[in-house]
Formats: structure tokens, C-alpha cells, sequence
């Protein structure tokens, strides 16, 4: 019997032809295939890879959220509190007016109107004046109040105040806002498309003439409703304009213009550079559509001033002085309200304070050009190192280097958003790097499991089907090389079989040999026999290996005596047939043994070379001179927990010096006959030599002349050979 092919799959040297080795790399080039498109997913900026960095990226600001400073930005909150106190909203313009005028007083760098004051105040006298034209009296009494919208106009006229705006997509909306900035551009123009905004809700015509400056309050609302950008600056239809937050700093700055810098760009690459933007002493970057990430800090008190303070002269100056401040709603009623990348509920006008807060403390989170090229060659190098790894040491050790891989990657990337600002993604590389060991381990498992189940299929036809199953669950059990084992071994063979080749047709003697051999090895492979070899009719088994076997020894006699009563049963009824079959000696012995793989590179052999295997096929051959089927060496029965059976006596083979103790293994029901326990007693004086051995032996083969031994040691007592050692002349 051979197990080479077993031995190859778990042998370090690769053997293996280039088709094997082709199909060994297919899961590689599988796992690369997977990199590949990963990487030109992300190279497409899909909106899933988005919406997982933003995950990553909230997490991040959730541990680490920006700490606050008390900076000069100030909001002026009309809260629920002035609501009740001043009435529901919207309040008359002269009463804006009274609040931005008291403002104004306290010295502010700026005011910045979180409040889009479109349409004229419905409570303006002059809006009456159509309800009261057929009054003379009436009518030229509200001709003589003053204009709300005047009195407010005026009032921001005197005070440094940016009005507000939003683009929008209502066809026939609101015109262009009024630019009260200019724009210079360093490098080349923005690359990025105007957005369709097709109108706008803009502040009347009256207070953005008279405003120093004027602001879009437009925000960023990602897919999953959370706001995390604002904008500087909106792309319009046909140019950018200014958000609240960059016309804050400009004014307050005393600034005219805005210079953008943007670096050289291929426009056919989806990556877009991020643009730099200069007010006065301030840079900082901001992304190419003109968006800016807000790095949130947690809400203080400190930030807010109610409104309904203001008007009753409740703030000290200093609270203003030299302060950016906002005018807008934290009340739920306003609808000004958002979801910020925290999971928080934040007025828009606290978006627009924190942006230029995140400014003057010099805070940026970028996630810059480099970004996407950086983690594209992360997720290589690692995912390469892992597949080398998964190839040479298994999925223990790749697993555990992709794990510490993923922890790096993540370990970079919150290191570089801490102390730097760098929004780097973790998670789309380790997501990748997953997918790839998932697949080369699924891969490799499938394979396993198809070679497995084909190591089964194919060695069950030489090895013990459920020993088999135990090598392959087990194959650190199946060393190579050789090792020196105690083994029990048993060989058959037909008598006779020579002369039924030559009186049968080929093609009948081909079915009766295998009818033949398919008896014996199963019942070899229900004993958990290894068949070694079958040569013709002769069949030789190993007990012991490749598995090693406690109960070698008793394995194979239980295993002799069951393949001597199918040879027995196979004979008669072949007779029966008509087609006579010889009958089949088997030996069994004993002994140590150097077992293992033998052969070259090309050829690898299980065997076992030793003494005891030729001393095997010696006594199944001394069958035919004892009379005998079945002979058991005295080795073996050393070796039996349980051995049935009577002794032959001890056996020189020719061409040896010592003798081997024999016996002839017996049933069960046949251990306490009158035949056996007469024999057991002449033997006794065989071996001792006593006189009545003669008598005792010739009575035997009288009462019981089917009996071979006792025929055997009777002929040999009248040839005057004394005591229980029989040489014999001939194999």
C-alpha cells in the first residue's frame, strides 16, 4: 500500500506542477483583483465610502471634541425666554432695530444677522396704508410714521452688520445677492462646478445696501441628516459667494476682499485640492467646493447672550466690545435647528460662531490631497503582507498580523486627526484588508475541504475509511521519515493459487480474485487494518501505522480469525459454484519495525522495513507444512490482552537460529472441547519431554484424525523427534 500522495500533501517541499502551483496563487490573484476594485471605488469617492469616514470621523470628534477658549464671538440669542418676553416672531423691524442698536453701543467688531430679513415688516404703518385709503384722515397720519424697514436700514447703516442670505433652487427667486467683498484668486481659478441654485431668500434691497456685509447661511446636510460642514463659501450660479462665518471675519477684520489660492488641477481627476483661503492675517484651508468641517466643542453657556438682555441694557459692554457677534435662534419654534456630526441638536447660528471660533484658534480638520493615495498604498502594503503571510504560515498568524494591521491603520489615523487635523480613514483600508483575508481563507478552506474530501475518497480504497478521516483531522500523526514502532503484521495467501490462474478464463479469474480481495480488505478495514500491499491473491496488512494502536497485537488476531472464516465461507461456496478455490494460509506476527516515507522527491513509499516482516510471510508460508490456516507468532500473543488459541510449538525457520514460539489461534466455543484440553495435556509432555507424550499423541490423531497437529506431532515422535522445537527444512 501506498500513501504517497497523503504524504505529499503534507510534505514541506513543493512538489506540486505548474497548474498546482497556478491554482495555489488563484486565491491571490483573487485577493489582488478584490484590492484593485476597492481601490478604484475609492478612487470614485462613491457616497457609501463618504458615509463610512463620516462614521470614523464622528467617532473621533466624539472623543476628542475641540476644547473651548473664551474667544470674542458672542451669540445673541433670541431664545424661548425673549420670545415670551417680546413677543412672538416676528418682531417688528424697530424692534431689531432697538436691539442692533444697542449693540452697536457696546463696541462689537461686528454683527452678524443669523436672520434673513426678506419681504417688508407687515408692521409697518405704510403696510396699513391700503387697509385705511378710503380714510383721508388716517391715510395721512401713517403717511407721517416712519418706515419700519427705514428705521432698521438706518440703524444698520450706523452699525458694522452683515445681513444674510440663502441660495436656493425656487425658480424665480430672490436674484443675485449683492457681493460686498471682492475676490482674488492665486493660481488658478476653482475648478469646481457652480451649484444650480436657480433663486435666493435674500434680505431687501434697503438693508443689503446699507449692510457692510452680506453672508449666505447655506449648510452642508450630509445623506444621514447630520450637518458637519458649513460653507465659506457658496458656489453660486456663476461665482462664489461669501457664508456668514467668512463675512464675519472679513468685517471684523476690516477687510475688502478674499484671496483664494488653488493649486494646478487636472480636471479629469476626481480628487479635487483643497483651496487656500487668505483674510487678512488669517490662512486656512477649506475644501474645493467651498466647504468647511466643523470641529465642535461641547455647548458652554458662555457662548450665549439672550437677546431680551440686550434690549432691557442688561450686558455689560465688555460682553461686546471688540466681540464677533451673532444675532440668531436657538428657539425650537424658528425651525433654525440642526443635527450636528455629534448626534446633538445645534442652532444654525452656533455652526456659524464655532467655524469662526475653530478659525482664530487655528484649527483645521482637513482631510488633504494626499489622503486617498496614502490609504490606497496602507491597505496594499498590509494586505500583501498578510497574503504572503496567509501562504507561508497559516491563517493563525495572518489573521493576528492583519489584526495588528488594523489597529495600526486606526491608531494612525486618530493619532493624525489629534494632533494634527488630519482626517486620514481608517476604516474603508481595513474593510478591504478583512474582505481580502476572508477571501484567501475561504479560498484555502474550500480547497481544503475538496482535498480533504479527496484524500478520503481516494485512500479509503487502501486505508481504513475512519482512519483515514483521523489522519486528515490529524496529520501532525503522519510523520515523515522513518521511526522505529512496535507493529503487529498479517500475511495471506491462496493455496494453489498458480494452478487456478492456469485452469481459469482470464476474465472469470478476474472477477473471482476481486470478489476475493473486496472480502478480505473489508474485513481488514473493520478492524482498522492498514492493507500494505496486495500482490495477486497474497494480501499484507499492517496494525499500528500509520496510526498508532494500543491493541495492535489483538487487533490482528480478532482480525486473522475474521479473514479465516470469509476464506473459509468464499471456498465453499465457490465450490458450491462449481469453481473451485484454493484455501488461505495466513501468518501473524509481532515485532519493532522501522516505519515511515521512503523514497526520493519523485517517489515516496510507506513501508515498514524489518526482521518481523519477513517473519511474518515465513509463517503464513509454514502453514502448509504444519496443516494448519491460521499461525500466530509467540510475540504476538505476548502482546494479546485475550489470545484463544493452542500452542504449535516453537518454529526454526529455515535459514535462522532461533525459534519462534507458535500457535494456532482458536474460537471461543472451541477453547474448552475434549480435543483441545487432550492436546493441551500431551503438549505439556511434549514440551517436557515425558514419555506419554507418545501414547498421548497417538491416541490423539486416532480419536481425532482431522486434527493437523496432532497428526504433525505424532509422525514426528515416530521419527524419533523429541520435545516442542520444530526445524524445518523448507520456507
Amino acid at each position: 500500500m501506498s500513501l504517497r500522495i497523503l504524504t505529499q500533501i503534507f510534505a514541506r517541499k513543493d512538489t506540486r506542477t505548474p497548474p498546482a502551483r497556478l491554482a495555489r496563487m488563484l486565491p491571490y490573484g483573487l485577493a489582488l483583483l478584490v484590492l484593485l476594485v476597492s481601490v478604484g471605488a475609492q478612487l470614485e469617492e462613491p457616497q457609501l465610502f463618504s458615509a463610512l469616514r463620516n462614521l470614523v470621523f464622528d467617532r473621533y470628534l466624539l472623543w476628542r471634541p475641540r476644547d473651548y477658549q473664551p474667544l470674542p464671538v458672542r451669540i445673541i440669542d433670541i431664545d424661548d425666554a425673549s420670545l415670551k418676553q417680546i413677543g412672538q416672531w416676528p418682531w417688528p423691524r424697530t424692534e431689531l432695530a432697538r436691539l442692533l442698536e444697542r449693540l452697536a453701543k457696546g463696541g462689537p467688531a461686528v454683527i452678524a444677522m443669523d436672520i434673513v430679513l426678506s419681504g417688508p415688516d407687515s408692521s409697518s404703518p405704510q403696510h396699513s396704508l391700503r387697509a385705511w385709503n378710503e380714510d383721508p384722515d388716517v391715510s395721512r397720519l401713517l403717511k407721517r410714521l416712519p418706515d419700519h424697514d427705514a428705521i432698521l436700514a438706518e440703524t444698520i447703516s450706523r452699525a458694522p452688520v452683515i445681513t444674510a442670505f440663502m441660495l436656493t433652487k425656487e425658480p424665480d427667486g430672490g436674484g443675485e445677492p449683492a457681493l460686498k467683498a471682492g475676490f482674488g484668486f492665486a493660481g488658478e481659478r476653482p475648478l469646481t462646478p457652480f451649484m444650480d441654485w436657480s433663486g435666493s431668500l435674500r434680505a431687501l434691497d434697503i438693508f443689503e445696501a446699507h449692510a457692510e456685509g452680506n453672508g449666505a447661511l447655506n449648510v452642508t446636510i450630509d445623506s444621514d441628516g447630520r450637518v458637519r460642514k458649513t460653507w465659506l463659501f457658496v458656489p453660486g450660479t456663476e461665482s462664489f459667494y461669501p457664508g456668514l462665518a467668512a463675512e464675519a471675519l472679513r468685517v471684523a477684520m476690516r477687510q475688502s476682499s478674499y484671496t483664494i489660492r488653488t493649486p494646478k488641477h487636472d480636471p479629469d481627476q476626481n480628487i479635487k485640492p483643497q483651496m487656500l483661503v487668505r483674510i487678512g492675517e488669517l490662512t486656512f484651508p477649506v475644501e474645493h467646493d467651498g466647504a468647511f468641517r466643523v470641529h465642535l466643542s461641547e455647548p458652554v453657556p458662555e457662548r450665549y447672550i439672550p437677546a431680551w438682555k440686550v434690549l432691557e441694557g442688561q450686558v455689560p459692554d465688555a460682553l461686546i466690545r471688540g466681540h464677533i457677534v451673532f444675532v440668531g435662534s436657538s428657539a425650537a419654534i424658528l425651525k433654525d435647528l440642526y443635527i450636528n456630526a455629534l448626534g446633538k441638536i445645534t442652532p444654525g447660528v452656533e455652526l456659524h460662531a464655532q467655524t469662526v471660533e475653530q478659525i482664530l484658534q487655528g484649527i483645521t480638520l482637513t482631510r488633504p490631497d494626499w489622503a486617498l493615495s496614502a490609504e490606497v498604498m496602507a491597505q496594499l502594503l498590509i494586505a500583501l503582507v498578510v497574503a504572503a503571510i496567509l501562504a507561508q504560515l497559516g491563517a493563525v498568524w495572518a489573521a493576528l498580523t492583519g489584526i495588528i494591521g488594523v489597529v495600526g491603520i486606526f491608531a494612525a489615523s486618530y493619532r493624525s486627526f489629534v494632533d494634527h487635523g488630519l482626517l486620514l480613514d481608517p476604516l474603508t483600508p481595513s474593510l478591504t484588508l478583512i474582505l481580502v483575508y476572508l477571501m484567501i481563507t475561504a479560498y484555502r478552506h474550500f480547497q481544503t475541504e475538496r482535498q480533504r474530501r479527496w484524500i478520503e475518497n481516494a485512500f479509503s480504497s487502501y486505508v481504513s475509511p475512519n482512519l483515514v478521516r483521523h489522519l486528515v483531522r490529524h496529520p501532525e500523526q503522519l510523520k515523515l521519515g522513518g521511526e522505529k514502532r512496535l507493529c503487529s503484521f498479517i500475511f495471506t495467501d491462496v493455496a494453489g493459487f498458480t494452478s487456478i490462474v492456469e485452469s481459469t478464463e482470464p476474465e472469470e479469474l478476474v472477477a473471482i480474485l476481486n470478489e476475493y480481495l473486496e472480502g478480505m480488505v473489508s474485513t481488514v478495514f473493520a478492524h482498522d487494518g492498514t492493507v500494505d500491499r496486495i500482490v495477486g491473491d497474497a494480501v499484507a496488512v499492517i496494525f499500528s501505522a500509520p496510526l498508532e494502536q494500543a491493541d495492535h497485537a489483538q487487533r490482528a488476531v480478532n482480525c486473522a480469525l475474521a479473514l479465516d472464516r470469509f476464506a473459509q465461507a468464499f471456498v465453499e461456496r465457490k465450490q458450491r459454484e462449481g469453481r473451485p478455490f484454493g484455501l488461505t494460509r495466513i501468518g501473524v506476527h509481532s515485532g519493532a519495525v522501522i516505519i515511515g516515507n521512503f523514497g526520493g522527491r519523485s517517489q515516496l513509499d510507506y513501508r515498514a522495513f524489518g526482521d518481523p516482516i519477513n517473519t511474518c510471510a515465513r509463517l503464513e508460508s509454514v502453514n502448509k507444512h504444519l496443516g494448519t490456516r491460521v499461525c500466530v507468532s509467540g510475540a504476538t500473543v505476548a502482546n494479546c490482552l485475550d489470545f484463544r488459541g493452542r500452542p504449535i510449538g516453537t518454529l526454526v525457520l529455515k535459514g535462522k537460529t532461533r525459534g519462534v514460539p507458535a500457535f494456532e489461534p482458536l474460537l471461543e466455543s472451541d477453547c474448552d472441547s475434549v480435543r483441545v484440553r487432550a492436546y493441551a495435556e500431551a503438549f505439556r509432555e511434549l514440551d517436557e519431554g515425558h514419555p506419554n507424550a507418545f501414547d498421548d499423541f497417538r491416541t490423539l490423531s486416532i480419536e481425532f484424525p482431522d486434527d493437523p497437529l496432532a497428526r504433525l506431532h505424532w509422525h514426528r515422535l515416530q521419527r524419533g523427534q523429541l520435545g516442542s522445537t520444530i526445524v524445518l527444512e523448507e520456507k
